[in-house]
């Protein structure tokens, strides 16, 4: 159970570092590139802490896939991206896949 919170904590990084990217200007922006760059770090790190127990297939699929269906929803809320039909299906897929291979994983 910890490594699953260690998971979401590791996707909460990385969704916070997409979010400082965006800011940073196209690395113009020193104070959120440096933000990004290290929210990425401890990202990863706090990743590689849930790979101890999680299988690497579970625990990458639903830190890419939950961040980026985060990101998107973020994008969506936050910065004005327009929002389709497609989009949210292709979202839910995303989503449900990520599930699918919760469930299909053993831990």
């Amino acid at each position: 159970m910890v490594a699953w919170l260690y998971l979401f904590c590791a996707i909460s990084l990385e969704v916070a570092g997409t979010v400082s990217l965006k800011f940073s200007d196209g690395f113009r922006d020193w104070r959120f590139t440096s933000l990004s760059l290290g929210l990425y770090a401890i990202s990863f790190w706090v990743l590689s802490i849930t790979l101890r127990q999680l299988p690497v297939s579970t625990a990458y699929a639903v830190w890419a896939g939950l961040g980026t269906a985060a990101i998107a929803i973020i994008g969506i809320l936050f910065f004005r991206e327009p929002v389709t039909l497609l989009k949210v299906v292709f979202l839910l897929m995303i989503i449900s896949g990520v599930v699918g291979l919760n469930a299909l994983g053993k831990h």
